[in-house]
């Protein structure tokens, strides 16, 4: 009984220093991830303030500014929106620009874009025209887009709300 004793009390040892260990690793990468978060905040505020623009920021981290006024309801869950759009960088580089006629339909909700574009285009009517700030945590995240957009980017939206079409 003494051996299981010891070989009992060597495996729960070994266990609360792997437990230790888990909790060291878990408050670094918090405090890691939390230092990218006041980074880009930061980046994100001299940026803004370059501009000179009046922006807001809602609970998510996105930053917003409607500089033209449609007409009309907000945008909310299970619309379909039609949008206009450009997306840059924060060092002007463009990487995506919609079609000059054509626009970028999506269903809000099904996940189809980045939380950031979907949650600003929430905030606007048909004809607004805004320009969102989107942080990486809301963009293309740690990875970015495996093409245009690096790795935790933010990204500068310029979007035009066309029509939406509320489901009956």
């Amino acid at each position: 009984m003494s051996l299981m004793s010891m070989i009992s009390c060597n495996q729960s040892a070994k266990r609360s220093d792997t437990m230790q260990t888990i909790g060291m690793m878990d408050d670094t990468l918090l405090n890691y991830n939390q230092q990218v978060v006041q980074n880009e905040r930061q980046a994100i505020e001299d940026f803004i303030m370059r501009h000179q623009w009046k922006m807001k920021t809602t609970s998510t981290g996105l930053w917003y500014m409607i500089y033209k006024n449609g007409k009309g309801p907000s945008a909310k869950k299970g619309d379909i929106v039609s949008i206009f759009y450009s997306v840059h960088l924060l060092n002007g580089e463009l990487v995506f620009k919609t079609d000059s006629v054509i626009p970028f339909k999506f269903e809000i909700g099904k996940g189809k874009v980045p939380n950031g574009l979907e949650e600003g285009v929430m905030l606007m009517k048909p004809g607004d025209k805004a320009k969102l700030i989107v942080p990486s945590h809301l963009a293309f995240g740690l990875a970015g887009d495996m093409d245009k957009i690096p790795n935790r980017a933010i990204l500068l939206y310029d979007v035009e709300m066309g029509q939406q079409n509320r489901p009956k």
